[in-house]
């Protein structure tokens, strides 16, 4: 069954998800046991299920901590959409990406992102 997503839900889970991009910890509630990610990137495209396998995603591709300075959030229907600008250092290299997320919430938790 899908519910309408409010803001407060909305606010509150995507300041959970710079949390995890910034630590690479994941936050409590921020995802559903069962979270699916789908991550497409230029040349390729990363899938996992559960919440230790997302994490280790994000681990493999970001092993450092991150600053996410500027993020925007629109509400959707079924969850929201999450504009960020992401920099890191890796390999003694600054980098810097502008992403945008799609998350889908279900019992106030992301369910596929």
């Amino acid at each position: 069954m899908t519910t309408l997503t409010d803001t407060t839900t909305a606010a509150d889970l995507a300041a959970k998800l710079v949390t995890f991009l910034e630590t690479g910890a994941v936050p409590e509630g921020l995802f559903t046991p069962d979270v699916f990610l789908d991550f497409t990137v230029p040349q390729w495209r990363l899938q996992a299920e559960g919440i230790d396998d997302c994490a280790r995603l994000r681990q493999l591709g970001h092993s450092e901590p991150s600053r996410v300075p500027r993020s925007r959030l629109d509400v959707t229907e079924t969850g929201f959409v999450l504009e960020v600008e992401e920099e890191w250092e890796a390999g003694g290299e600054q980098w810097y990406c502008r992403e945008l997320l799609r998350a889908d919430v279900s019992d106030g938790a992301i369910s596929q992102l």
